[in-house]
């Protein structure tokens, strides 16, 4: 992965925390310093797009929130990065010691997420072995 490319995808991870903070209308003061912390330690913190966005400039509406979590994920997305997402906003959305009703949402759909994606692993790895078996069978027989 190029430099760029990590980059943008810290970039992607920060916005869609800011959006998990803005998701009960507010952020709380704990959960800013949580948002200041990351986007340090991402190296993203000075960033022109994440800045109006980190120092509170503007709001993140529940959409957008979940318009950058879908592009975040993509169409297929694998069971690692959605475990890593619901680590990484558990952190921020307990980091105030409550959860609002929105996040525990964006949690659960995350996890549904998740559990599809298993599903569809597994339903591939199924289908895979199938045809291995199906290959080898037609092999021995032409042997």
């Amino acid at each position: 992965m190029t430099n760029d490319s990590m980059t943008n995808d810290f970039k992607a991870l920060v916005k869609i925390l800011i959006g998990a903070a803005w998701l009960d209308g507010k952020i709380q003061p704990e959960e800013r310093h949580y948002l200041h912390r990351v986007a340090q330690e991402k190296g993203v913190a000075d960033d022109p797009e994440i800045q109006p966005l980190l120092h509170e400039l503007r709001s993140v509406t529940p959409d957008e929130c979940y318009q950058w979590v879908q592009a975040y994920l993509g169409d297929h997305p694998t069971s690692e990065a959605c475990q890593s997402l619901i680590e990484v906003i558990s952190g921020l959305v307990y980091s105030d010691g409550a959860i609002a009703d929105e996040e525990a949402k964006l949690l659960t759909r995350l996890q549904l997420v998740d559990a599809q994606s298993d599903a569809l692993n597994s339903m591939h790895a199924r289908i895979l072995a199938a045809i291995r078996k199906l290959y080898q069978r037609g092999a021995s027989q032409i042997s």
